[in-house]
């Protein structure tokens, strides 16, 4: 049964679950309405004078041709994600110039000052009222048990063990918050999923998790971590719709992204479980939500998380 109760602290991101005011003229898409590769050849250039534009805040310490090459996977127009506030529609520049490498999230005029600086543990929390009260804003990552959560979220900060990691899954039984750069927060919620955590260790996530995600006024988005390398499974798709259903801010992880099947196994591509998982999730929401593809071993994806992180927040510090 799904909670009813709305949050109206994640009103103004009410852009991201409706269809959103974007003009789209054809002078920025080709006539087909896939976003071919071929377009991501002029995307260094598009983009150095896109953080040229006057209300754009500045990216420190990024090589913007990294997050905004080609990306693993075509992309209609109608399924990428347009952040709040986002025109498209003046100026030159091919909208495909603008899509975060292997993602499908269009940079916005908020992007900027993304780079972790400086990271540090505050306090591990066994329910919402316990968590910091210094009003800063903060980014939720949650997922299954043995997703690589921990290790995702330590390839963010540029940390090994900022984080605890483990074979074990499950060791994650508290709400931990990071702080950022003293000025927002990265938080490591529970796992679920794994049936053989001891009892007496379990977290009941709909009691606890989701009080986090109702009841937390400073939650700007979660960011919810899904398993590219084996096909989709049951306990992920139902997060995805309460999620939805309650209209939650999201992003959709996907980790593990560098590990290949071989085919004679019958196991597919990182690619194709995406896409998979993606057409099986897009009936519970009106517009594309935001996702990107990720590898802890080989930090695929972890500019273009921060980058997205920062025009998130920033909006979010705006409005």
């Amino acid at each position: 049964m799904f909670i009813t109760h709305l949050p109206k602290l994640h009103s103004h991101f009410s852009i991201f679950y409706s269809t959103p005011r974007i003009i789209i003229t054809s002078a920025l898409l080709s006539k087909s309405k896939t976003t071919p590769v071929s377009h991501f050849s002029s995307a260094t250039a598009a983009a150095n004078t896109l953080l040229q534009t006057p209300e754009l805040l500045q990216t420190k310490n990024l090589e913007i041709e990294d997050v905004l090459e080609k990306p693993h996977v075509e992309i209609s127009v109608e399924k990428l994600f347009f952040p709040p506030d986002t025109d498209v529609s003046s100026g030159s520049r091919p909208l495909s110039s603008r899509i975060l490498k292997g993602s499908n999230i269009v940079l916005s005029k908020y992007a900027g000052n993304s780079q972790v600086e400086q990271a540090e543990f505050v306090k591990s929390s066994v329910d919402t009222e316990a968590c910091p009260s210094d009003g800063l804003p903060e980014f939720a990552l949650v997922g299954r048990s043995n997703v690589g959560k921990s290790s995702l979220l330590n390839s963010l900060v540029r940390r090994k063990k900022l984080a605890l990691t483990s074979k074990k899954p499950g060791k994650t039984q508290c709400i931990n918050h990071f702080r950022i750069n003293d000025s927002w927060h990265l938080v490591d919620l529970p796992g679920y999923g794994y049936a053989a955590a001891p009892h007496e260790v379990r977290t009941d996530w709909a009691k606890f998790t989701k009080d986090y995600f109702i009841n937390r006024p400073t939650l700007v988005s979660v960011f919810l971590l899904i398993d590219a390398s084996i096909p989709a499974k049951k306990i992920d798709l139902d997060y995805a719709s309460w999620l939805a259903e309650n209209k939650i801010p999201m992003t959709i992880v996907f980790t593990k992204c560098d590990k290949r099947k071989k085919k004679k196994t019958g196991g597919k591509k990182p690619e194709e479980n995406l896409q998979d998982f993606l057409e099986l999730i897009q009936k519970f929401f009106q517009t594309a939500p935001p996702w990107i593809m990720t590898s802890s071993v080989t930090n695929q994806g972890r500019d273009e998380i921060l980058l997205h992180m920062s025009q998130l927040r920033n909006y979010w510090l705006k409005h």
